[in-house]
């Protein structure tokens, strides 16, 4: 699914077709959106928290189906119906919904995961959502940070404290991603490292909290 190749913006004003460098961010922000990298995420979450593939998928599912799927199929209507710019909401003041919409999701998952029984690593990394959301949220108001580099930063932090240094490797994608963000014009470097290192801080926070740091410090 391409989210930002279109040459014809909603009201169908025509842009300035994409040259290379561009063609590359365009991709580099598709393929590493917040929607993509929250799938495999909560997968591999699953995945270490669960006995096996099956009982990951089941659990995947729900989570998903609980938070990243309405989000998704709202942005989705949104900008079919040209209310918001486009599935990544490049305008600011366009976001303030979508958090609140964020916010409602995580916390009913964390709630509706927690009567369920879900394992704890699931149902710490929605906590983990949650109160970065909330806090996001209020950067909003007044500062657009870059939620790209945001998911990217906290995923790899969660995939770290869950499954060792070994998943550190991930690390070499959030230059490219923050780089994408830049070059097509939607964050300044300070929004884009200020998204990866307030996502990734306050992962590790409410982890420490719930003593989930021992992959990392055994």
């Amino acid at each position: 699914m391409v989210f930002e190749m279109s040459e014809i913006k909603p009201g169908g004003t025509p842009q300035t077709p994409p040259d290379r460098r561009q063609r590359l961010a365009i991709l580099i922000s598709n393929i590493f959106s917040p929607f993509f990298i929250s799938v495999a995420l909560v997968f591999l979450v699953a995945l270490r928290s669960t006995r096996d593939t099956i009982d990951a998928l089941r659990w995947s599912l729900v989570a998903l189906a609980l938070s990243i799927l309405p989000i998704f199929i709202t942005i989705l209507y949104l900008v079919r119906s040209e209310r918001l710019e486009s599935m990544f909401i490049n305008v600011r003041r366009q976001r303030h919904r979508i958090y609140l919409l964020s916010g409602l999701c995580a916390a009913a998952s964390c709630v509706i995961l927690f009567l369920l029984e879900a394992p704890l690593p699931i149902v710490v990394s929605f906590l983990a959502a949650l109160t970065t959301i909330l806090v996001f949220g209020g950067i909003n108001i007044w500062w657009k940070i870059s939620v790209h580099t945001a998911f990217a930063a906290s995923s790899i932090t969660v995939l770290i404290l869950l499954y060792g240094y070994i998943a550190a490797v991930a690390l070499v994608l959030l230059p490219a991603i923050g780089w994408s963000r830049i070059e097509l014009e939607h964050h300044s470097p300070l929004q884009v490292a200020a998204g990866a290192i307030l996502a990734a801080g306050i992962t590790v926070g409410v982890f420490s909290l719930f003593g989930m740091t021992g992959a990392i410090t055994a």
